[in-house]
């Protein structure tokens, strides 16, 4: 995934820790976690939920997401 618009985040999933993680190129903080979400499969909890930070290359900056996996919704983490 790269084209214009497009920023380079690093990615990793709780639970499996930063070892684990993963450039992925997209458009915002949301786009990169379920990107990451869809190629690498990262590890599930009870609810049906996978919680990924996200790290912006350039400026550093970190969010984290919840993403629930049976509707697709993305949500900062709280």
């Amino acid at each position: 995934m790269s084209g214009i618009g497009h920023n380079r985040f690093f990615v990793y999933a709780e639970g499996a820790g930063r070892a684990h993680g993963h450039v992925i190129e997209a458009p915002s903080f949301e786009a990169a976690a379920v990107g990451y979400a869809e190629l690498f499969f990262p590890p599930v909890n009870a609810g049906n939920e996978v919680r990924l930070f996200v790290a912006d290359i350039e400026g550093g900056r970190e969010h984290c997401f919840v993403i629930d996996l049976e509707d697709g919704q993305a949500e900062t983490c709280g």
